[in-house]
C-alpha cells in the first residue's frame, strides 16, 4: 500500500556516516547516502546555508533530498557540516571561515567522489553554500552547479564572469520573492555567464518553506541531473 510522501519522509537508501580530512587537518562530518539497490545515475555533494544564521547540512531542503532522492531519483547525495557546524550528526573540526576556508571543506567533499567513483557529481549550494560552489567549485571535476536562492554577496562580477566558456552548466533557481537575490537582478548578473540559466520561482522564498515550495526545488534539482526520473512520485512505493 502506498503512502503519500511527507515532510519527514525518509525513503529506503544505502546510508552511511562519514567524515571529510581538509587539507588544512579538520574533520568534517557528513552522510553519504545511495540507491537502496544498484548504481547512482549522477551524485548531489550539497554545501548548506550560512552557519552563523543556523544554516547546517540538515537544513530542511538538503535533508528532505537526501531522504528522497536516492530512492526516487536513482541519486547519491553527500551533506557536510562545513567547519565549525554542529548537527545531530555531530559537530565539525575548525571554526566559520567566511567563505574562505570553507575552500577546504569543499576539496575535501570532492576527494570523498573521487575516492568512492561517484559518477557525475554536481555542486549543490543553497544561499551561502552558492558562494562556495562559485568561488571555489572552478577547478573541480564538476558536471555542473545548481544555487539555490543564490545571494551573490560574496561573490563579485568578476568571480562570476570566471565560469564563462568553461562549458559548466550554471543553473539558478531563484525565488520571486527572495530577500536577497530576486530573478530580474539574478539574469543581470549571471548574464555575464552564457552556460547560466535563471530558474524563476513564482511566490518562491529564500528558505523555502512548505513542501510545495520543497517540491519544486527538488524537481528543478533532478531536472538538471536525471531528468527521466520526473515527475517525482508523490507516493512510496509509487504506483507500477
Amino acid at each position: 500500500m502506498s503512502e503519500s510522501i511527507r515532510a519527514a519522509t525518509v525513503l529506503p537508501a544505502r546510508r552511511e556516516d562519514v567524515e571529510l580530512t581538509t587539507e588544512d587537518g579538520l574533520t568534517l562530518v557528513g552522510e553519504l547516502a545511495l540507491p537502496a539497490t544498484g548504481d547512482p545515475a549522477a551524485t548531489l555533494v550539497f554545501l548548506h546555508p550560512l552557519p552563523t544564521h543556523g544554516g547546517f547540512m540538515d537544513s530542511h531542503v538538503i535533508r528532505k533530498a537526501a531522504a528522497r532522492l536516492p530512492a526516487l531519483a536513482r541519486l547519491a547525495t553527500l551533506r557536510f557540516n562545513f567547519r565549525g557546524v554542529t548537527s545531530p550528526r555531530g559537530t565539525s573540526g575548525g571554526s566559520f571561515g567566511e567563505g574562505i576556508a570553507e575552500r577546504f571543506d569543499l576539496l575535501a567533499a570532492m576527494a570523498l567522489v573521487r575516492e568512492r567513483a561517484l559518477p557525475h557529481p554536481w555542486l549543490v549550494g543553497w544561499s551561502f553554500g552558492t558562494e562556495v560552489a562559485l568561488q571555489h567549485g572552478l577547478d573541480q571535476p564538476v558536471d555542473g552547479l545548481i544555487l539555490l536562492s543564490p545571494p551573490l554577496h560574496r561573490t563579485s562580477q568578476e568571480a562570476l564572469a570566471r565560469w564563462a566558456g568553461r562549458g559548466v552548466p550554471l543553473v539558478a533557481v531563484v525565488p520571486e520573492l527572495d530577500d536577497y537575490l530576486r530573478p530580474a537582478e539574478a539574469r543581470a548578473r549571471f548574464a555575464a555567464v552564457p552556460e547560466a540559466r535563471v530558474v524563476a520561482v513564482d511566490e518562491g522564498r529564500h528558505l523555502w518553506v512548505g513542501e510545495r515550495q520543497v517540491a519544486r526545488v527538488l524537481s528543478e534539482i533532478v531536472a538538471c541531473v536525471n531528468p527521466e526520473a520526473l515527475p517525482l512520485p508523490t507516493y512510496w512505493p509509487p504506483a507500477s
